[in-house]
């Protein structure tokens, strides 16, 4: 039977806001959506997986889409062509990102078919992978009050351009889940770990602005089962500390095996993580050591050595 990882991450506390961008624009704003019927910030599922192939890259693993901050922009690293055309080229066999996140390259056909002359209808071809790693959006753990601060540009000739930035100071919370099986070589899953307990800042709507995604508390999941269960699962409270208490419901009444469960962080020491120890989890007050944890299950079930 495969094994699936399944974990969601609650970040520090920190103010969220977008640098502002080369567009103009009189409010830099953040993206929002409505979460149990309250505003609230969210951060794309885009951005935290460039920021996790980012981590890759600076951890020196083989990345084909690296990013260069000489040029702002991606430099393939498998390519083809005679420097008027490139071709990207790609293997997950090689490269950490072509294989966890896989790719798609659609290309239209190189001449058009004519069904009046009897011909065929051309065809064009497309090269893709469905990557086994899926994270889903980063939500505010708490609703957006509104909180903007305005701001001043000098301009040429004495002008001076007004603008504001919403500002949000709140925790975020997202999930993820990878199927090691899936992957062309599975014991990148401990790659994946690292990632997620090392993650730094990502990327915004205009800039990347520095807001720490590293987790202050994370629960993963090492399971046979198929369904994750609890994508979204932390709350916070008055005092903002966190809490899970649908993760709990679901592990007191049989849906989750609490010795699947491992829990790092602030959590640890609250009186969910007190009741999680009790139940059978995995309970310590670092992400650190939950990720060790993870990481030599792992290694046992894939026979990682």
């Amino acid at each position: 039977m495969s094994k699936h990882l399944f974990g969601i991450v609650a970040t520090h506390h920190g103010a969220a806001a977008n640098n502002r961008g080369t567009n103009d624009g009189n409010i830099t704003t953040l993206q929002k959506l409505l979460w149990n019927g309250e505003v609230h910030t969210t951060v794309s599922a885009e951005a935290i997986r460039w920021a996790i192939r980012y981590f890759w890259q600076n951890a020196d693993q083989k990345v084909n889409r690296r990013w260069d901050e000489s040029i702002q922009d991606h430099d393939w690293q498998n390519k083809t062509g005679d420097g008027k055309k490139t071709r990207v080229q790609y293997d997950p066999e090689t490269y950490i990102d072509d294989d966890l996140m896989g790719f798609m390259l659609a290309e239209a056909a190189k001449a058009e078919g004519n069904d009046a002359e009897g011909g065929k209808k051309a065809k064009g071809t497309i090269d893709k992978r469905r990557g086994p790693l899926e994270v889903t959006r980063a939500v505010s753990l708490v609703p957006f009050a509104g909180d903007i601060t305005f701001n001043a540009k000098s301009g040429e000739k004495g002008s001076t351009s007004l603008y504001g930035t919403e500002v949000h100071a709140t925790r975020y919370q997202y999930g993820f889940a990878f199927t090691p099986q899936y992957a062309m070589v599975p014991a990148r899953a401990m790659a994946l770990v690292q990632a997620i307990v090392g993650l730094g800042e990502v990327a915004g709507n205009h800039a990347r602005f520095l807001y720490d995604f590293a987790p202050d508390s994370v629960v993963f999941r090492w399971t046979d089962d198929f369904a994750p269960r609890f994508l979204y699962g932390f709350q916070q409270g008055p005092n903002g500390s966190v809490s899970i208490p649908q993760v709990l419901q679901r592990i007191e009444s049989g849906d989750i095996n609490a010795a699947e469960v491992i829990v790092g962080g602030s959590l640890a020491s609250t009186a969910d993580g007190e009741k999680l120890a009790t139940l059978g989890a995995f309970v310590h007050p670092g992400v650190k050591a939950a990720a060790a944890e993870l990481e030599k299950r792992i290694s046992a079930d894939l026979k990682i050595k």
